[in-house]
């Protein structure tokens, strides 16, 4: 099996990071870029780029330095590359697998294990991946960018631009709440069907008129589902377009981004099929089991922590067209690692080929400025985050302090790190039983802490 792609000089051994998730971490297809002070200086792919078919040569090893696959620089896509797309129809996310550290299953998403195509298609350049909820990551911006334009107030009551959410005591939660899972607001008392689900006006509808599960702002709990359906509902009212179309216009078309919360038919191709993969047992690692807690919360029809994840019943099929299609900020984005990269680093500054910077300074101190730590009500381990990104810590180990982003369950990972100018994206088609901590993202972030 080739690693294909470029590596500038110096950052090779991320390269036999990624080659080791093949040879020693059961890796199936999976892609990662990184950008260094705007720059591009890791740009890689290997693999399948459907899961659910078997690899090419799966005895064989990736090459890296000392193989022949890939070279080095590389370029990305200026102003006026491809862009991206809107609109579609239902399916909305799944659920949690066990975080690396500890939760256990819960219900949502389905993944199809039925048999792909006969012939396994190599991962190309091009290909896209389900992001999950690193999807997160992408829909926290569109309110910061928001903000940062005047046109949306972080203090102001939610009511203010949605004045039909003022019901059942919620009239005093705030957009900077919503943003950092303070909301209460993680479960429905009625699950949505899929077509609700990706229809901001029913979505909002009953997200209006549900009540809290705790006092908003008094604590903090990860809205699986409900955070990309709070913000979808927000930003339509704030600017008459749907969040994945406000996304495709002003972000993905001005950097030239291969990124979609809405997957555009003609694109559709390009998207790879993903499935569960089981963790190879790695020599001398340590066995994480999840806590009882967690494994009866999920266990349990009625706790908020599975509750939360049954946002969306029936579970949807996450390789459907129509899934696909879908605008679900808070899963259901799809991307190349390239792109993914690109957009963060484009948080930091402008990037060198003339893409536009997005994060004023203010802004960009706002986005890693922590709003909510410590015991998280839904998945039962302690989570940070700031505004829409999740935080560097304990459950989510990025580069350092000043790193914001977010992982998606199964294993992909995209973040930005202000302190060393350095923007990180991997996505994967194997779905491991990880939420916040997938050991082959964090490989490769070891790897590339190492070289700074």
């Amino acid at each position: 099996m080739d690693v294909q792609g470029t590596v500038a000089p110096g950052w090779e051994p991320v390269a036999d990071a990624f080659r080791r998730n093949f040879e020693q971490r059961g890796e199936r297809g999976a892609a990662v870029a990184v950008h260094h002070d705007g720059t591009k200086v890791v740009d890689l792919w290997a693999g399948t780029r459907d899961a659910d078919t078997p690899a090419q040569d799966p005895a064989g090893t990736a090459s890296g330095p000392g193989g022949t696959a890939f070279g080095s620089g590389g370029t990305d896509p200026g102003p006026g590359g491809t862009g991206s797309g809107s609109g579609g129809t239902p399916p909305g996310p799944g659920a949690p697998d066990p975080a690396y550290g500890g939760t256990a299953p819960g219900p949502g998403g389905t993944i199809p294990t039925a048999p792909g195509p006969a012939a396994a298609a190599p991962w190309a350049e091009d290909t896209a991946q389900v992001v999950r909820s690193a999807t997160k990551g992408i829909a926290a911006t569109v309110p910061l960018l928001l903000h940062q334009r005047g046109l949306l107030d972080l203090d102001a009551p939610v009511a203010a631009y949605w004045p039909e959410f003022k019901t059942a005591g919620k009239e005093r939660v705030t957009v900077r709440q919503l943003l950092a899972h303070r909301a209460g607001l993680p479960v429905l008392d009625r699950p949505l069907s899929l077509a609700e689900a990706a229809d901001p006006e029913a979505a909002g509808a009953a997200l209006a008129t549900q009540a809290p599960a705790w006092e908003p702002g008094t604590d903090h709990g990860y809205h699986a589902h409900t955070f990309g359906l709070l913000l979808s509902a927000l930003v339509h009212r704030v600017t008459g377009r749907t969040l994945g179309r406000w996304t495709a216009e002003e972000i993905a078309a001005p950097l030239g981004l291969d990124l979609w919360i809405g997957l555009p038919a003609a694109q559709a191709h390009r998207v790879g099929r993903i499935a569960p993969v089981d963790a190879p047992e790695e020599a001398g690692a340590l066995r994480l089991r999840a806590k009882r807690s967690v494994t009866e919360a999920y266990a349990n029809p009625d706790s908020l922590t599975r509750r939360a994840f049954a946002v969306i019943d029936p579970a949807p099929d996450e390789n459907d067209p129509a899934y696909r299609a879908a605008e679900l900020p808070a899963s259901a984005g799809i991307a190349t690692a390239r792109s993914l990269s690109r957009f963060y680093a484009a948080t930091l500054a402008p990037l060198p080929d003339g893409g536009p910077r997005l994060f004023a300074p203010a802004t960009l101190t706002l986005a890693r400025t922590e709003e909510s730590a410590g015991p998280d009500r839904v998945l039962l381990v302690g989570t940070r985050f700031g505004p829409g990104f999740m935080l560097h810590g304990p459950a989510c180990p990025l580069l350092g302090p000043t790193s914001f982003g977010h992982p998606g369950r199964g294993g992909s990972l995209a973040f930005a790190d202000p302190e060393s100018g350095t923007a990180f994206a991997y996505v994967t088609n194997g779905m491991r039983k990880t939420v916040t901590a997938d050991p082959r993202a964090q490989a490769l972030v070891k790897a590339v802490k190492s070289l700074l």
